[in-house]
């Protein structure tokens, strides 16, 4: 009996433990990987900062290193998916996709539509709903909550009334963002556009326009919310307080990366673990490198890249 007793004993204190460290540890991990300035191109042709005519083995070689990763959530694009505003291109970017063993999604870039074209936003999503029926979304912003305890939203910063590479949230959408935070005060926000809030670099003819008001509403919440970032091409991480800002390096410019999050949202605090994957093309971001002026400003200094950033709450 007393044999029992203790066995029993053993399996209520190992029950009251197991309870304890779910208490402190709240949700599991999440991990996703955020690729950013595809700029997928037909043509055979480079610039002096983009390996357009690489763009499909960079793609390609990301989406086998993400595919042989370990327990990935989901593929964020944070724009400019492909370089040409045109059908064709977008129609030989997402076969690429198809190849994807998890669900994908994407915030649009200015170089994803045409202003004043074929190509704008309804013809685009109509397109990527063929290939991806992940993607049901009937505007071109949006949320979705990958898992329990956490919160996705994604928002459209381009411009579309004129010719620009700067960027705009706008009050409709400014009202919609503030209404999805307040629903989500409890969950860890992860939040994807193309222009960035906080610039990694300055550049007045790239930068959104109103991030002023973006952050008055951050502000306003107290729970842990990362903003992942393209369109600059530079890799960059900063904290301001509650708030992290993640801008991603291009994956056809130097230094041809993507980068790998894993989050970890504990009682008290939230763990980012954000890492930066060059793909396996050598010869290619060896060339990228040649053709860039200055490849310290795209990839940002060794904390940048690697980082482990906590949130207290």
């Amino acid at each position: 009996m007393s044999v029992i007793k203790n066995w029993s004993i053993s399996i209520l204190l190992a029950g009251a433990m197991f309870m304890g460290l779910q208490s402190y540890c709240g949700t599991a991990s999440l991990k996703f990987a955020q690729v950013s300035d595809v700029h997928f191109f037909t043509g055979q042709t480079n610039t002096t900062y983009k390996m357009t005519a690489e763009s499909p083995k960079l793609l390609d070689d990301a989406i086998e290193q993400i595919n042989q990763t370990p327990n990935v959530s989901f593929v964020m694009f944070t724009g400019d998916l492909i370089d040409k505003p045109f059908e064709k291109e977008l129609s030989a970017f997402l076969p690429h996709t198809e190849k994807i063993n998890v669900p994908w999604y994407f915030a649009f870039g200015n170089h994803d539509t045409m202003y004043g074209g074929y190509l704008n936003p309804s013809v685009y999503m109509q397109l990527v709903n063929k290939y991806n029926k992940n993607y049901k979304f009937d505007k071109t912003y949006y949320s979705f909550v990958p898992q329990k305890g956490y919160k996705v939203i994604v928002l459209d910063s381009i411009i579309r009334d004129r010719l620009t590479s700067n960027g705009r949230i706008g009050e409709e959408q400014l009202k919609w963002l503030d209404n999805e935070l307040s629903n989500s005060k409890k969950d860890v926000v992860l939040i994807f556009l193309h222009v960035p809030v906080v610039e990694p670099y300055n550049s007045p003819n790239h930068r959104l326009l109103d991030a002023d008001k973006v952050k008055e509403i951050f502000a306003k919440y107290k729970n842990p919310i990362a903003v992942f970032q393209g369109h600059y091409h530079g890799g960059k991480i900063i904290q301001q307080g509650n708030v992290l800002y993640v801008s991603c390096p291009s994956l056809v410019g130097y230094p041809n990366a993507f980068r790998m999050i894993t989050v970890t949202n504990f009682r008290t605090k939230t763990i980012f673990n954000i890492e930066e994957k060059e793909t396996g093309l050598k010869d290619v971001q060896k060339l990228a490198k040649l053709l860039t002026f200055t490849p310290t400003v795209y990839t940002g200094e060794d904390k940048d890249r690697n980082a482990a950033i906590t949130i207290k709450k």
